[in-house]
């Protein structure tokens, strides 16, 4: 099992998760819903941190149990949190804001997903590699071995 990552992710809704079309809800990003499942599998507690509020941002929050995320904290660093300005700042304790309004737009949340775990992508490229019929005939009848030295990669457990 993978060792669980322990990071707070602030996530927008208008425009990242969906598709802009405030005040109804848009069309889910493609990946959107994916991407924030295993995010949280993972062990990431995420936030919703959205400009919506009231009656939108209950359709929001219940958009997003339908489709299987429930968030740690909304609008809010943590459960429960009351806002009192001369107590909390506005801004969301988090190590990652996800935002259609960065800077350059949103990336797909494939390219997010790969921002956030970028061993993951060049280990499946060693292994495809490391693994094709041409280096599987080297491995069974000898000839100059593959080796994944100062690749970063994890020697192969078979």
């Amino acid at each position: 099992m993978d060792q669980p990552i322990n990071i707070k992710i602030a996530v927008d809704f208008d425009g990242t998760i969906v598709e802009h079309s405030y005040p109804e809800i848009g069309k889910e990003k493609l990946f959107a819903f994916r991407t924030l499942k295993e995010l949280q599998k993972k062990g990431a507690q995420l936030i919703l941190w959205t400009f919506r509020t009231g009656k939108e941002l209950e359709e929001a929050i219940e958009f997003c149990k339908k489709n299987g995320v429930e968030f740690y904290a909304v609008n809010s660093n943590y459960p429960g949190e009351i806002f009192d300005a001369n107590e909390t700042s506005r801004k969301i304790d988090a190590d990652i804001y996800i935002d259609d309004k960065n800077i350059g737009g949103l990336p797909g949340w494939g390219e997010i997903w790969q921002m956030i775990f970028p061993y993951e992508q060049r280990e499946m490229e060693l292994r495809k590699k490391i693994n094709s019929p041409r280096n599987l005939l080297k491995r069974v009848f000898g000839g100059k071995k593959y080796s994944n030295k100062g690749t970063g990669a994890l020697p192969d457990s078979r």
